[in-house]
């Protein structure tokens, strides 16, 4: 489950216009939502608050297996729809398989002036966050530095890495690190430049993305367009890869990319490549193509019940020539309601392997509702039920040859959000457990 932090940073790049889908660092996003998601370990409390639309607080405490917390604050330059725990939309606030839209060339923000002179701002963000007993302290800090670039810069600062003479054995001593990184995001190419102080490490990660690229003021004009024609049915809708589509197999888009990176202090590089293949996010036409007074024809045709086109589907594709590391994975949605990912890791050197399957299986209260703008985007169509108030939680598991077994349950009760999961070794007699914990997290607003 998201903690609230990262909930906000993502309303953020939301409410500025930026995708962070399309960086080279969220290649296989989808499909390690499903086969690498963190089981809570322990006993986890957070509450959130957001007194105003700009700024906002978050405490958390780990009760088990020992006595800590922190207490975070964050502000940002533009008003943000930061909702409560109760009314949030249940799939913002946990990592899942989906099939991404179509990346964009980013927008800007408007200008604004006043006598004459431009006195509009740059957005940002700002946060901190400090815990107790330990005196760490995290923090961040993102603008946007043109309609298509953006700035951020993170920071630890821990106050155990000044008194840890050398590295403890066996393990890495605490150290403090700042870290700057720059994200030029045009729609077709995303780059992305870091450096790091504390071992001054440079890298550069690209993406590219094949095909066509959505521009919001075409989508606009396309949008009015779709209104004005108005088709009476959806075998008249033209699907938005109609023109590039082949003949048979599964019809999406394909990005590509790599990453480099040096070390002075290490004196060490690394590289690495990536593919992915994804088909469109949605099998039936954009939300804004469908009519809103259909036959009862059109709405039995366009059920969302009924089977898609094409199964949603994610398939990626990693290799590191340099420690000889390949991994592929296959991730698609099966049903309404379950998803499917398995994985492959190689490695040519040691010819070691290991093999990850994974599902995730959304719950529903069984309860039909009418669309309303709380509706899922992805899956709501006008007058028919409305699948996104139907979920009541969603169950992940994940099995591989490691023989590490781990079964997750996210859900809402009331207006807290619960997560519940546990890690088993089936091979191991003395400890068949090796980890459970339960997390609640509740935030309001207002």
């Amino acid at each position: 489950m998201h903690p609230f932090a990262s909930y906000v940073l993502r309303s953020y790049y939301k409410a500025t216009g930026w995708n962070e889908d399309n960086l080279y660092a969220n290649l296989t996003r989808s499909s390690n939502a499903i086969l690498d998601f963190s089981v809570p370990r322990g006993l986890h409390f957070s509450i959130s608050k957001s007194p105003n639309p700009l700024f906002k607080t978050t405490y958390s405490m780990n009760a088990l297996p020992s006595l800590n917390g922190s207490v975070g604050y964050i502000f940002t330059s533009c008003d943000l729809d930061v909702k409560g725990s109760g009314d949030v939309r249940f799939k913002d606030m946990i990592d899942r398989f989906k099939v991404y839209d179509q990346p964009r060339r980013p927008e800007g923000k408007e200008e604004e002036w006043l006598a004459g002179e431009r006195v509009d701002t740059r957005d940002y963000l700002l946060y901190g966050r400090v815990y107790v007993p330990t005196g760490r302290l995290d923090a961040l800090y993102s603008t946007r530095l043109s309609p298509t670039v953006q700035a951020m810069v993170a920071a630890i600062s821990d106050p155990r890495s000044s008194l840890a003479a050398e590295p403890v054995r066996g393990g890495n001593a605490p150290s403090s690190n700042i870290m700057f990184s720059l994200q030029h995001d045009t729609g077709k190419w995303c780059t992305e430049y870091t450096w790091s102080a504390e071992d001054g490490m440079w890298g550069v990660r690209c993406l590219h993305n094949f095909g066509k690229v959505g521009n919001p003021s075409e989508t606009a004009e396309e949008t009015e367009k779709a209104a004005a024609s108005q088709p009476k049915s959806r075998s008249e809708v033209k699907r938005i890869d109609e023109e590039d589509a082949m003949e048979g197999g599964l019809k999406g888009r394909i990005s590509a990319g790599a990453e480099f990176y040096i070390s002075a202090k290490e004196k060490s590089a690394g590289v690495s490549a990536g593919i992915r293949f994804t088909t469109l996010p949605d099998a039936t036409p954009p939300s804004f193509q469908v009519p809103s007074s259909s036959s009862p024809l059109t709405q039995l045709s366009s059920h969302p019940h009924g089977p898609p086109s094409q199964p949603p589907t994610t398939i990626t594709t990693l290799f590191n020539p340099m420690l000889g590391h390949i991994s592929g994975a296959y991730a698609a949605r099966v049903s309404r309601d379950l998803s499917l990912c398995s994985r492959f890791d190689f490695n040519v050197y040691s010819y070691e392997s290991e093999w990850s399957v994974g599902a995730e299986w959304w719950t529903r209260k069984g309860v039909f509702k009418s669309a309303s703008s709380n509706s899922d985007p992805d899956t709501a169509q006008p007058g028919l039920p409305d699948p996104a108030d139907e979920i009541q939680g969603v169950v992940k598991a994940r099995a591989s040859t490691t023989t590490d077994v781990s079964l997750m349950w996210e859900g809402r009760l009331h207006n807290m959000l619960v997560s519940l999961g546990v890690v088993s070794n089936l091979t191991s007699r003395s400890k068949p457990i090796k980890a459970i914990g339960l997390e609640l997290s509740y935030f309001s607003s207002g």
